[in-house]
């Protein structure tokens, strides 16, 4: 995982079976971290939730950094070599969670983070460079962004709190600086739902198998997962990449190991192990 650049993390927990407390399951956690730029995702599995528990990954990091607003990450995103960008699917979800109690005030919101996701749509149906979709961002979002923020403005000081609306209206406004960062590059996203999609196959995990058998057992979830999200971003065949890598790996040097990983390998190269891959009918 690069020290530099852009990166995204998210955290999902995962029950775990405490061999030390028999009978008893205990709260661990899977922290997500994305590399959007070299496609890559690494999952590493912590017994906690706490800045300590990303250290390893974050110490010596510098570069855009996105999150949500989890207290963890605030050490590392008051860094000068780090740029902080928030996560617009967590302020929309905010809003969201409000129209039951304020619909008329979360709409105004909802309807604006909809004009800013719109943007974004017809870059990606366009397939606009980077450069391309910043300057649509700057021409497009940025006066929508001005006019989300003038209303937060004025909305603070007329919402409750405690209320639903005015946690939304002050969880965006405590962030609005890092929701606007994702101007500065065209190569940034406006939100961390490219992590929460690798995440989705732990919550069904949770659904299926419930728990990892050890702290051990969470551990070769955590490679796995990593592996195969890897694998689903270059547009591989996780189990066509694995015959690929059991046959090439007795005769690769340790040096050379990096060459194996989804990234570095071709559709090309893979073509004979998809075959084998595919399952022959019965």
């Amino acid at each position: 995982m690069p020290k530099q650049g852009y990166r995204q993390i998210d955290e999902s927990p995962i029950r775990v079976i405490d061999r030390a407390r028999k009978g008893v399951t205990a709260q661990g956690w899977m922290w997500a971290y994305h590399a959007p730029l070299e496609k890559i995702i690494l999952f590493d599995y912590r017994k906690g939730r706490s800045r300590e528990h990303c250290r390893d990954m974050l110490e010596g990091f510098n570069g855009y950094l996105q999150t949500d607003a989890h207290g963890a990450y605030t050490e590392y995103k008051a860094r000068s070599e780090v740029i902080p960008l928030g996560c617009w699917a967590h302020a929309r979800r905010k809003f969201d969670e409000a129209r039951t109690s304020d619909p008329d005030r979360a709409d105004v919101a909802l309807a604006l983070i909809r004009r800013l996701y719109a943007v974004e749509s017809e870059a990606r149906e366009r397939g606009l460079s980077h450069p391309q979709r910043k300057e649509l961002r700057l021409e497009r979002s940025l006066p929508v962004l001005n006019t989300l923020g003038a209303w937060l403005a004025t909305e603070i000081d007329r919402t409750l709190p405690k209320s639903p609306i005015g946690r939304a209206v002050r969880y965006v406004t405590a962030l609005w600086e890092e929701l606007q960062n994702y101007l500065l590059d065209g190569a940034l996203e406006i939100d961390n739902n490219l992590i929460e999609n690798a995440i989705r196959p732990l919550a069904l995990g949770r659904k299926n198998y419930l728990f990892a058998g050890s702290h051990q057992g969470a551990e070769i979830i955590a490679m796995y997962r990593s592996f195969f999200a890897t694998c689903q971003l270059a547009g591989h065949d996780p189990y066509a990449w694995l015959l690929f890598v059991m046959r090439k790996l007795p005769v690769t040097p340790p040096e050379a190991y990096a060459t194996l990983l989804p990234p570095n390998v071709t559709a090309e190269t893979l073509r004979p192990y998809t075959a084998c891959a595919k399952p022959t009918a019965g």
